[in-house]
């Protein structure tokens, strides 16, 4: 198991910003020696600050977006276009300003989809996509995602496995409906840990005062279970991108001095 690495900036907006390059710099690489990158997307006010920051990157047409799968690690189950889903703001912050190729973008599916309200049908197709996108290379059911991207909640979740429910102790399916989430609305779908697990690099994003506890909880030696975001690590290497006032609970010791 590789040890998480810390990158502490001053402030939520610098985090996005160099988050954002460091994604760029990351997909490019990738491009150069495979030929294309594969990318697991995050919601909420992290994930979209650095969707936003992307956008508006003066490095960003350094990606080839032609040849860049997209991919998200849960989903609020509700309609299509509906602003609470992820898909839509994460639309909204880039993807429909880049030239994208919609046969590359893979969202989760919505509740008015073909699977309507079974939200289990609707997670078990979102593993089959994902299986069939899984190559002989690859480890497991899943593609390996170059970069997999997950906010840390204040309670510890990631993607949408919460502390203590049943879709944190998935072991063996790589996406399960959520029911009953602490979070509205209620019914989700998400990739599992062992999903999540797979990706070459695990970047997990925290600013704002409010996540300070939740850092310092993952990231002390808690078990997975009561703190998932302790159980999300990624093959090659885990990345923690904090500001300061996430990091405010950390020992000085786990991190190097906040980045200019």
């Amino acid at each position: 198991m590789n040890t998480p690495q810390l990158v502490v900036h001053r402030d939520k907006e610098l985090m996005a910003e160099a988050a954002a390059a460091r994604l760029i710099t990351r997909i490019v690489d990738a491009q150069a020696s495979r030929g294309s990158a594969s990318v697991v997307l995050t919601g909420g006010r992290n994930g979209n600050g650095l969707l936003a920051a992307l956008a508006t990157a003066p490095a960003r047409d350094a990606i080839d977006w032609t040849r860049l799968d997209l991919w998200w690690g849960d989903e609020r189950y509700l309609p299509e276009g509906d602003p609470e889903r992820n898909v839509t703001q994460a639309r909204a912050a880039l993807l429909d300003s880049v030239p994208l190729d919609p046969e590359r973008v893979h969202p989760m599916p919505a509740s008015d989809g073909p699977f309507g309200a079974d939200v289990d049908a609707a997670a078990a197709a979102y593993a089959e996509e994902l299986a069939a996108a899984s190559k002989a290379e690859n480890h497991g059911a899943v593609p390996s995602f170059d970069v997999l991207l997950l906010g840390v909640g204040p309670d510890t979740h990631v993607a949408s496995l919460f502390p203590e429910l049943p879709a944190v102790r998935e072991t063996d399916r790589t996406v399960v409906a959520v029911h009953g989430a602490p979070k509205p609305p209620p019914v989700r779908v998400s990739l599992t840990l062992p999903a999540i697990r797979s990706a070459r690099e695990v970047w997990l994003l925290a600013a704002g005062a409010d996540k300070a506890n939740a850092a310092a909880i993952a990231l002390s030696g808690a078990g997975e279970i009561q703190a998932p975001a302790a159980g999300a690590r990624g093959r090659a290497r885990t990345l923690w991108l904090l500001d300061s006032a996430a990091a405010g609970q950390l020992p000085r010791s786990l991190y190097p001095p906040a980045s200019p």
